[in-house]
């Protein structure tokens, strides 16, 4: 999962670098920034977000405000979702697709009342603000705040361990921290420091995403870190949570050639803009939905302990029927598991497939996502 850099682009530092250094975190290049992959071991850490909070820096992520007049009608000429009728303070994941249906970039998009604010993958991230410059009209404001960081703290005891730092809501009438719920959004303050706050993250878990000036990231971080159930983790555990959690990760799971429905994201097209379109690829969209995609997004159990990864191929016997996009052994399963894309007719769960890995069939067979259910805070759960 982790990107080697070009030898003519300099690799850049986060806010917290020399805090993760400090903090033992060995140090990889991803997505064009010096990131942690892991502290103590990718494992320890995985379960201890399972069990308690752990605190990732996800500050190579794009964070964008999208602002003007008819700021949800030229959005919604770019994305996929329902601007329209997103309400101040909620968020909706979507996707950005070419003028052929394909994936740019998935991205979460919060109405904040007088902007919309949007975050994009690290390694999209200049892409999608020139794709985004180009295409809103002129009087649409793009601005991208670079002097932002975004920490996210995620686990069943991550609220609660949050809540400690004695947080307030930034407005008068704002909810109290506690009291949200899954893709919600607020700002508050910690003393005299502002944060955009969602409950929110991409490990299955519940948990908050924080947006932070970067001046102000390191008090931040050491503040969580003093509570004793939270520790610093690493981009490793970030990626087998998230794998667990059946999620997809852009440049792996989606591509500039894969649409929403192939990979299971039908729920970021949401009945409106199926039946109106106005967005990039919507023909696409609205075949795929009509007549089937022509491959799937499956999760796939491995027998044994051995562990298939990305770029493996799927079999029917000697048919070849597919290609993994992300595969690892799963702590919390103990067993290896993956996702990847099969021709329809062997997408049903419980079909039995095999796993080329190095000449060797592993036995496997198609399970229902997520592996690990889901611990959001719905509302009214």
């Amino acid at each position: 999962m982790y990107d080697t850099q070009d030898d003519k682009t300099e690799t850049q530092f986060l806010p917290l670098d020399g805090w993760h250094r400090a903090h033992g975190g060995r140090m990889v290049e991803f997505a064009g920034y010096w990131m942690p992959i892991q502290y103590e071991g990718i494992i320890a850490e995985h379960l201890w977000v399972r069990e308690n909070a752990g605190l990732f820096d996800v500050s190579h992520m794009g964070q964008l405000q999208i602002s003007g007049e008819g700021a949800a009608e030229a959005l919604e000429a770019l994305l996929t979702t329902d601007i329209k009728t997103l309400e101040h303070g909620k968020i909706r994941y979507a996707l950005m697709l070419n003028e052929a249906g394909g994936a740019l970039d998935d991205l979460m998009v919060t109405n904040r009342g007088i902007y919309y604010y949007l975050v994009v993958n690290g390694a999209t991230k200049w892409d999608d603000i020139a794709h985004l410059r180009q295409h809103l009209p002129d009087h649409i404001t793009l601005n991208h705040l670079e002097d932002r960081a975004l920490l996210a703290l995620q686990g069943p005891k991550a609220v609660a361990a949050l809540a400690q730092l004695g947080l307030v809501p930034a407005k008068p009438g704002g909810p109290e921290l506690g009291d949200m719920n899954f893709m919600e959004a607020a700002p508050f303050k910690w003393g005299k420091v502002p944060l955009g706050i969602s409950r929110s993250g991409y490990t299955g878990e519940d948990g908050v995403e924080i947006s932070v000036r970067g001046e102000d990231v390191v008090a931040l971080a050491d503040a969580l870190c003093a509570l004793p159930e939270v520790k610093p983790i690493g981009l490793g555990a970030r990626d087998s949570l998230r794998l667990e959690a059946g999620l997809p990760l852009y440049g792996h799971d989606l591509d500039a050639g894969v649409d929403p429905i192939q990979a299971g994201l039908g729920f970021a097209v949401p009945k409106r803009r199926r039946a109106e379109g106005g967005f990039p690829g919507a023909a696409r969209v609205q075949a795929s939905i009509a007549n089937g995609p022509p491959s799937k997004r499956v999760g796939l159990m491995i027998e044994g302990r051995m562990p298939a990864r990305e770029g493996a191929l799927i079999f029917d016997g000697d048919t070849q029927v597919g290609k993994l996009t992300s595969g690892g052994f799963s702590p919390s399963l103990q067993a290896p598991i993956a996702m990847g894309y099969v021709a329809p007719e062997h997408a049903a769960p419980g079909t039995p497939l095999e796993i080329d890995v190095r000449g060797r069939r592993l036995p496997a067979s198609v399970v229902g996502l997520p592996f690990v259910p889901h611990r959001y805070k719905r509302k009214g759960v």
